[in-house]
């Protein structure tokens, strides 16, 4: 495992860590404590010293999970995302009072003093307009309760704007069917010192190579609710890309990369550049974590295999996908 530092916190963090949105659930099951657990200590035991969590995860059962598990293992370092468990998402959901509240019930959920990083949780446009929201998170940061914030976001320019603010690292979305973001954020966010976290590195799972025309997805699982973006924002199911395209891109990357595991070699595209942190794929069981840590010790993709990401993505996944998000 590979360590790179996150910004402005200064967390030497891997470079592949652990997102917990299905920890101890999979795709929309019930949670299950003893899974997350076993999750959990796999990837520690891995070499993942990062975890990213929320407020609205699994009914508060992943940040539980997570805050139990750091005040265990004082070595590791997490971010828990606030602003939307509430629904319907609005606004008032980033004012002061809500902030504070939230912060509130995570410190008491998580069993922690203070939170290491907090991000929005993918506010609205308007909150980036909105000063007092970062203002009340620099209070909260001076009265000892977190110790850095910055946000999850939707679009690029989201994330820029939010470097208008102190904010330590950003969380977006970002693999091999998402490349906008390595533009000019990439950039900037160097420039500031702000870290990254590429969040859905996996693309919901059409990065691991494995989907079919044919497969089927439970019921419950937002890979079938959420496609045209009933639930919330689009792009966060398979980053926005029509499904049968995505699987026939995913084909065409496995055999054009000349890759047996593709899910680790598109985790190891996303390392090949520097602003980046670290990936955070997510993982339901045990067995799924060495899947995706072994990205952390690949070498390096060659110039051709780079290009060849570009070409698939040029020829299948830029219109729309690039001028959504």
């Amino acid at each position: 495992m590979n360590y790179r530092t996150l910004g402005k916190t200064g967390f030497n963090i891997s470079d592949v860590s652990l997102g917990t949105w299905q920890l101890g659930g999979k795709w929309g099951a019930p949670f299950d404590i003893d899974d997350a657990n076993a999750t959990l200590e796999e990837a520690y035991e891995q070499g993942v010293n990062f975890f990213d969590t929320a407020d609205g995860y699994q009914g508060g059962n992943s940040e539980k999970a997570v805050g139990a598990f750091v005040k265990a293992h004082p070595d590791v370092h997490f971010t828990t995302k606030i602003g939307r468990k509430e629904e319907p998402l609005s606004t008032e959901h980033f004012n002061p009072e809500h902030l504070t509240r939230y912060v509130d019930e995570s410190l008491s959920n998580m069993g922690l003093e203070a939170l290491d990083l907090v991000l929005l949780h993918c506010p609205p446009m308007s909150i980036y307009y909105t000063p007092e929201t970062f203002f009340t998170l620099d209070k909260l940061k001076k009265a000892g309760k977190i110790k850095n914030y910055g946000v999850s976001v939707e679009r690029v320019e989201e994330a820029i704007k939010a470097m208008d603010y102190d904010v330590s690292a950003v969380e977006i979305i970002f693999n091999m069917f998402r490349l906008r973001p390595s533009k000019l954020f990439f950039d900037l966010a160097k420039k500031n010192n702000v870290g990254i976290l590429a969040r859905v590195p996996l693309a919901s799972g059409l990065l691991t190579g494995k989907f079919t025309a044919d497969t089927k997805f439970g019921k419950e699982d937002q890979r079938t609710t959420n496609r045209n973006g009933e639930l919330f924002d689009k792009g966060e199911t398979f980053s926005g890309v029509n499904y049968l395209t995505g699987v026939k891109a995913a084909q065409e990357l496995k055999q054009r990369l000349g890759t047996d595991n593709l899910a680790a070699t598109a985790l190891r595209y996303i390392l090949m550049f520097d602003a980046v942190t670290a990936a955070i794929p997510g993982a339901s069981s045990p067995e799924q974590i060495e899947r995706n840590t072994v990205a952390s010790d690949l070498p390096a993709l060659k110039p051709e295999q780079m290009q060849v990401v570009q070409d698939v993505y040029d020829q299948y996944i830029k219109n729309p996908v690039d001028y959504l998000w």
